[in-house]
Order: structure tokens, then sequence, then C-alpha cells
């Protein structure tokens, strides 16, 4: 079996190597053998190879978030699971071409659905809908606003929303990325600047949005605050910018308004076993309803690992970049 190592920290095209292993025995009690049909190169598992993410692995060291398998066998006690059976990884180090977990690290998804939108699963639609879930209570009609509304998440959150009632302002960086977001049709989509404040209460009336998504930080989510109504929570999920999120005294003291972070990982291992597979067979009906889906640039074989890497890493990408490590996908 092929797996995709991080060998220095550094540039993707320079820091990844597939290596050949032996292919993982038998699985005993609880374990199942999964192929890996598709994986997403994600931004944090960039962060990771170029050194900047939270922790760094001792190397080499596999990585990989996210990815859809396909069972190949499963051990006496891993109920629930047979061959052929399509499953989200829950654990890491995605990025290979068969590997054996636990049978509760796996969640099984249906038959039908795009397998690339089911490949993007665990992280991005995820996040989008546990931040319009865990902060506010919202109710239909209310309007939410984030920023980075042409990222996956933003796309996504444009259209988790819509369902559940709710009104988005949807903010980007620069005029070229409105036109993208139109077949979303958004109820309205601002560009940033010094006046955003103004546009957002324009946009919203007396209906000021309790929750506000962050996923740039730096000096954007003061404006973002100043949009939002007293008392409203600011969630950061990000730092595009690169820079720490801002915030001034008198939003946080005399109107009240609060700053916090979501970070998926964390949130799910709040979770009930049941609530995990609850919340990802939901997404995955929506995927299936073709409710939810993110656009795909380009797909690679695990052996262009870095290239398919150093693509992903350019800006002005039109959609994800995915590998397929058992070749191309029939459905």
């Amino acid at each position: 079996m092929r797996v995709v190592q991080v060998t220095q920290f550094g540039p993707p095209e320079d820091s990844l190597k597939v290596v050949e292993q032996p292919d993982p025995p038998s699985p005993q009690g609880d374990e199942v053998v999964v192929d890996i049909l598709a994986f997403p190169i994600n931004p944090a598992d960039l962060l990771l190879v170029e050194g900047k993410y939270a922790d760094k692995p001792p190397l080499p060291s596999p990585l990989g978030a996210e990815g859809l398998g396909r069972v190949v066998t499963a051990g006496p006690e891993a109920n629930g699971f047979r061959p052929g059976d399509r499953v989200m990884l829950l654990g890491r180090e995605n990025w290979c071409s068969r590997k054996t977990v636990k049978a509760s690290t796996l969640v099984k998804l249906p038959a039908e659905g795009d397998p690339l939108q089911m490949a993007m699963l665990k992280v991005n639609p995820a996040t989008a809908l546990q931040m319009l879930r865990e902060f506010v209570s919202l109710s239909p009609g209310d309007w939410v606003v984030q920023n980075a509304a042409n990222s996956a998440v933003g796309r996504l959150l444009i259209a988790l929303a819509k369902p559940m009632g709710l009104k988005s302002v949807n903010i980007v960086r620069r005029e070229s990325a409105v036109p993208g977001l139109g077949a979303l049709t958004p109820d309205a989509v601002l560009v940033d600047g010094p006046d955003l404040p103004a546009r957002i209460r324009e946009v919203c009336g007396d209906n000021l949005p309790k929750l506000a998504i962050d996923a740039v930080a730096g000096d954007i989510t003061e404006r973002m605050a100043d949009g939002i109504a007293d008392g409203g929570v600011v969630v950061n999920y990000g730092l595009l910018s690169g820079q720490p999120c801002t915030m001034r005294a008198d939003q946080l003291i005399f109107r009240q308004q609060k700053l916090v972070g979501f970070w998926l990982g964390q949130s799910l291992t709040t979770m009930k076993r049941e609530d995990v597979e609850d919340l990802y067979l939901e997404l995955a009906d929506l995927v299936r309803n073709g409710m939810l889906n993110v656009p795909v640039e380009a797909t690679y074989p695990i052996e262009d690992i870095a290239m398919a890497a150093k693509h992903a890493n350019q800006g002005g990408r039109e959609g994800k970049i995915l590998v397929l490590p058992n070749g191309p996908l029939g459905g």
C-alpha cells in the first residue's frame, strides 16, 4: 500500500513523499481494513506540511484530516460493517491507499451520492453546520453574517442557512469573487471595506445579525462586530489574514458582544457517538439531494501528491483539489 509522508517542514512540493508499505494483515476483533477512495487537501493539512499548524509531529509523519473509504474486510467484532460499505473516517492520517482502523472511528455513508462530495463531508460541511447551531439560538428570518464567503465553508454555510430559514450577509475581500457566488443565490454579498458595518446595517435593517462567522481575523473581525446586534457573538474559525482577531473594549464591555473560537475536532469530542453519526448522515442526505455541492477544480493520483498539494496551495482556485489513491472513481 502507498502512504504519503511529510519528510520535512516547508513548501508542499518539497516536503511530501509517497512510500510503499506492506498491506495491513487481516483485521482482528473490531478492526476494519479500508481502501481510501478519495481525500481532499485542506488548508489545515498544508499548514501542517509547512510546520505552521498547532503542533509539529515527529518526522517522517503521515497526515490527512479527511477521507472517503470502502470496507475491504472487517473483523468479527466490527458490528455493522461489511465489505463494500462506503465509510467516512473520523480519525486522521488518511493520505494513503489502505489502512486498518477501529470500527468506532468509521461512519457508514449511503452508497448513493457523489463520492468526491462525500470525501469532503467531515470537515467543512460539519464546521458550517455546527457554527450555525452551537453558539446562538437562531429563528427563521434571522440574519447571519460571514466573511470568506467564497471559501468552501462559506459556500456551504450559504446552502445550509437556507433550509433553516436563515438569511445570510456574505462578505468577500475582492470584487472578482462576487460573481462566483451567484449560483448559490445568496441573500446579500458585500465586498469588505471601511464602511462595511454601515452596509451590513443597511441590508439587515432593524433585524441585525446575532451571529457573525469569521475565517479571516485581523481588523475585519472588529468591522463585523460593529455591524451586528448588541449581545451578538463573533465565532472565529480561521486566520486567513495571518493577523490576530481585533475587537475593541467598548464592543466587549458596553455592547456585551462575545468573541469565541470554533475547532471542529474539539466540538466532535463533546458529542455522543450517535449524535456524531446523526450529524454526518444529515449532511450526507443533503449531498445526495444536491443541496450541498463544493466545486472541484482537479483530482490527482496519489503518486502526484506533491503536485496536488502545490495546486491546492495556490490562490485564485475555483474549487477543491482531491486525490484518488486507488484510481478513478466509478460513483
